[in-house]
C-alpha cells in the first residue's frame, strides 16, 4: 500500500520559527485567508494593520513611538520584546483588520466581532496598566 504524502513548496511557505519571529503580515494573513505568497491585498492589509498598531500605541502597547510595517520581512519581536500579551495583540490586530478587509456579511458575527475588540481593548489596557506590552519596546 502506497501512502500518499502530500508536500508543501518551502519556497511559498513562511517559516515556522519562535513566534516572535515569524512575519506580522504573514501571521495576520493567513488568519484572513489570502495566502502567505498571494501578494495581491498586501497593500491594504498592511494599511489596516498599521492603522490598528495606531491604535495599540494610544492603549499603551508597544513601544512608545508608534510601530508600522512595511512588508513581510517585519517581525513580531520588532512590536513586543516576549510573548506576555501577543496572542491578544494578534488577535486583536486580526479582528481589526478583518472588520475593514472582509468584514462578516452576518450583523450578529459584527456585532461579536466589534464585542471581542472592545473585551479585548480593555484587557490590554489593565495588562498595559500593571505591566506594559512590549517590555523594553514600550520604554
Amino acid at each position: 500500500m502506497e501512502e500518499n504524502v502530500e508536500t508543501k513548496d518551502p519556497i511559498v511557505e513562511e517559516p515556522k520559527v519562535g513566534a516572535l519571529e515569524n512575519s506580522i503580515l504573514g501571521d495576520i494573513k493567513s488568519m484572513l485567508g489570502p495566502t502567505y505568497d498571494d501578494e495581491s491585498f498586501d497593500t491594504d492589509i498592511i494599511i489596516y494593520i498599521n492603522s490598528t498598531f495606531t491604535i495599540l500605541r494610544q492603549l499603551g502597547v508597544g513601544p512608545k513611538d508608534g510601530y508600522r510595517i512595511k512588508d513581510k520581512n517585519n517581525i513580531w519581536s520588532e512590536f513586543v520584546k516576549d510573548t506576555e500579551g501577543l496572542d491578544a495583540v494578534k488577535t486583536y490586530i486580526y479582528l481589526k483588520v478583518k472588520l475593514v478587509f472582509d468584514p462578516p456579511l452576518n450583523a450578529s458575527l459584527v456585532e461579536a466581532f466589534n464585542t471581542q475588540v472592545k473585551e479585548l481593548e480593555w484587557r490590554l489596557n489593565v495588562s498595559v496598566e500593571s505591566d506594559p506590552i512590549g517590555g523594553e519596546n514600550n520604554e
